[in-house]
């Protein structure tokens, strides 16, 4: 790490990787240091295996922290881009070496349990043959516990690599002193495997088994540990893979402008670049040229592509599957959307969640204690008369099953695959706490433009007069509205062509403003407006027709009128249309034990039928901004614990104010700021998803912490009580931390309810 690198000025976090970290008690140690530093708040995964530094007033030097971090015996230094894929190379996978050494200590160690374990097997000499197969697994195969056994002994310190190191040297040792001055090594010694404690004088026992085994077991776990977190972060990788590595921007205006192939890391805001047909767009920007629909699956997990056309802003890494589009940068680098969610959900992993500093709290005082109960058993034994082999036996056993690994790993795991699938279904959960929140929540508070609904105007309805086409009225209506920018005509327009297909092109196009529009369509003089627009003109208005602008005025709709040749032809009714999968949603939430509540700037008309469509029964309707922080606050008040689903806009103060506040929409910087969670998709099921991923990685943390602290509190008893082989004890030391991690992973198997696979997450239990 360059020696210039130091923490901006501004106080920003500074994240550090840790290297020698192997237990929940190093990470510990390594917090406390930090926090020591005056101005420092730090926290350290275990998990990750990194530090995030916050500062409170004037930064500290980098330097200074990794000269803290190696006094606590580890390493440190400021990560690094991550490789390209086509120059990462064997050496990069730091499970490599790991899987090595397990697997040769497993090749050595196999026999040598094998004989101790079946006296049949045991030849004249083979406790010298176990000797010799064993002791390369002593040394090199638990090299790495015993020289941070050794670094922590300097440091007056002790933690999983120090119980580890303790009980298989003492466990050698032994053997050693049986073999070469006890009546181990005479020829024709046998060796039965049995439980019971016999008062001997353990100069004929050799636990050669157990310093072999427990090595290669606890290797084993160690293995699957490391890759179940490279797994873990694979989701964080592939993200911000998704990004494209070449881009084609263009040189230079109009028709002499030529394109440039360059890195994408070379783009800066203004550059105008072009997008193929099945290209990755390379940045955030908009269209200035060209329509398409894009594929946005990759990024927010949505399976329909979304239509494109200039003006419309897209996103970097979402493909392009139609039509060529030239795209103006508007955000690159750090600032872009993908970067954005990459970094939320780093920030999550790294953080610490309540259960999981109740986790490190006992970690870090677990490795003393478990020292002490050894001693105790030791000493117990031999006081009260037993065998000096019955005694050394019990007490290795204590320190191998003390390890305490599945108590570490439990959160930070779940945390890590939980964060990483909600990135892959477009759900940015803020930092481990927000999942304590979503237990809670008992009421749930919908912005209604944007989130229940689309947020834009369609054409929702059409009646026409006795005697006229529907047809006929929409394809003339509709022609002339599609010369007009207003986003009411754009709705007619786009809905009559939907309808009708293709529609003529109108003459004499007039803009009326505030009232309305004409042409001649057909050699027709067509009027499109307000009804008070040609009522002025044609004035009778048939029955139906005014039957139809009451009821669209009775449900705040939009409504307009159509007419030419002396008469209204025709009412087109345009509205903001609800999602189609709303209604789902707010049935979901309920099934969750969430009470929906409509909250709107639109009068009671309007907000009522859109409840009504979607099945919420309360609604609070023409509040301000204001007033929904407000509402928020006044719910809270009663006693219950409020969600806040809006597009982190103008509903930002609400979103802040709620428990649990979740922005929905394109995950603009105003909307990621506010909520704790942001929802990438526009689909409110996203926020549904968005709870029972919540509520699962919550369940999964306490169900692992559950199973670490039965265990150490279960195991540890026997181990002192002498009715535990330390060899067996190693295997299920590392077993409880291989079921810690292959437990979390489960939550791979998250699925949407989008996603209609039948698996497991599409089950929606009132917990999540």
């Amino acid at each position: 790490m360059s020696s210039s690198r130091t923490a901006s000025a501004d106080t920003a976090p500074v994240e550090l990787a840790i290297g020698g970290m192997t237990c929940a008690a190093c990470a510990n140690r390594v917090e406390k240091r930090l926090n020591k530093m005056e101005g420092v708040t730090a926290t350290v995964n275990f998990a990750t295996e990194k530090a995030r530094v916050a500062f409170e007033g004037e930064a500290v030097p980098v330097e200074d922290l990794v000269a803290q971090i190696e006094k606590a015996g580890y390493t440190a230094t400021a990560p690094g881009p991550e490789p390209e894929e086509a120059t990462r190379t064997v050496e990069d996978d730091p499970t490599r070496a790991l899987w090595n050494r397990a697997l040769v200590s497993m090749l050595l160690s196999a026999p040598v349990i094998l004989l101790a374990m079946a006296p049949a097997l045991q030849f004249t000499y083979w406790q010298w043959a176990s000797l010799t197969l064993a002791a390369p697994v002593v040394v090199w195969g638990a090299r790495p516990f015993h020289v941070a056994a050794w670094k922590n002994l300097k440091l007056g310190t002790a933690t999983m690599d120090t119980l580890v190191s303790l009980g298989v040297t003492a466990a050698f040792l032994w053997s050693l002193y049986a073999l070469f001055l006890g009546t181990a090594g005479v020829p024709g010694m046998t060796h039965p495997f049995e439980f019971t404690i016999t008062r001997t004088d353990g100069a004929a026992n050799i636990y050669l088994e157990v310093a072999a085994g427990v090595t290669s077991f606890i290797l084993l776990g160690k293995y699957f540990e490391a890759r179940a977190k490279r797994r873990a972060g694979d989701a964080l990788r592939s993200l911000l893979e998704l990004g494209a590595k070449e881009v084609a921007v263009l040189r230079g205006e109009g028709a002499s402008a030529r394109e440039e192939l360059v890195p994408v890391d070379r783009l800066v805001v203004g550059d105008r670049f072009v997008v193929r047909p099945g290209e990755k767009i390379a940045t955030d920007g908009q269209v200035e040229e060209g329509t398409s629909a894009v594929d946005m699956s990759m990024l927010t997990g949505e399976s329909v592509p979304v239509e494109v056309e200039p003006g419309s802003a897209v996103v970097g890494a979402t493909v392009n599957a139609g039509g060529r589009l030239v795209v103006r940068a508007s955000r690159v680098g750090s600032n872009t959307q993908l970067a954005q969610m990459a970094r939320l959900v780093e920030e999550a992993q790294n953080g610490k969640a309540a259960v999981q500093r109740l986790a490190d709290r006992v970690s870090g005082v677990f490795v003393p204690v478990a020292i002490m109960i050894a001693v105790g058993a030791l000493g117990f034994w031999l006081g009260t008369g037993g065998s000096a082999g019955a005694a050394f036996t019990a007490a290795v056993a204590v320190l191998i099953i003390a390890c305490p690994c599945a108590l570490g790993l439990a959160t930070p795991m779940a945390l890590m695959v939980g964060t990483g699938r909600g990135a892959q279904m477009g759900i940015l959960i803020k930092g481990p706490e927000m999942l304590e929140s979503t237990r809670r929540v008992d009421t749930i508070v919908l912005d209604k433009t944007g989130t229940v609904t689309t947020g834009k105007m369609a054409l929702a309805g059409v009646t026409v007069a006795e005697g006229e086409d529907e047809s006929e009225v929409l394809r003339r209506a509709g022609a002339l509205e599609g010369a007009s920018e207003h986003p009411i005509a754009r709705a007619i327009a786009t809905g009559a062509a939907v309808r009708v297909g293709e529609l003529p092109t109108p003459e004499d196009f007039v803009n009326v403003e505030g009232r309305g529009v004409q042409g001649v369509v057909d050699d027709h003089t067509v009027l499109v407006g307000r009804p008070a627009f040609l009522t002025e003109r044609f004035r009778y208005l048939p029955e139906e027709l005014e039957q139809a602008l009451k009821e669209a005025e009775s449900e705040g709709r939009t409504a307009v009128t159509v007419g030419w040749d002396g008469r209204v032809r025709g009412v087109l009714v345009v509205s903001d249309t609800v999602k189609p999968t709303s209604a789902e949603a707010i049935r979901r939430f309920r099934e969750l034990g969430l009470t929906p509540i409509l909250l709107t700037g639109d009068n009671a008309a309007v907000a009522r039928a859109v409840a009504d469509e979607v099945g919420i029964e309360e609604v609070v309707s023409e509040v301000m901004p204001e007033d929904k922080v407000a509402m928020v606050s006044r719910l809270q008040s009663e006693g219950r614990t409020v969600a806040m689903v809006g597009d982190g806009v103008n509903d930002a103060a609400a979103l802040a104010q709620a428990d649990l506040g979740l922005s929905m929409g394109t995950g603009t910087d105003v909307a990621i700021e506010a909520g704790d969670l942001t929802l990438v998709r526009g689909d409110l099921r996203a926020a549904v998803d968005a709870v029972r991923l919540s509520r699962r990685t919550l369940a999964t943390i306490k169900g692992n912490l559950f199973w670490a602290f039965a265990y150490n509190t279960a195991a540890l008893p026997l181990a002192a009580a002498g009715l535990l082989n330390p060899m067996l004890a190693g295997a299920a030391m590392a077993l409880s931390s291989v079921f810690v991690v292959s437990n979390s992973q489960r939550l791979r198997r998250f699925r949407s309810l989008s996603d209609h696979t039948g698996a497991e997450g599409d089950r929606v239990p009132r917990d999540g």
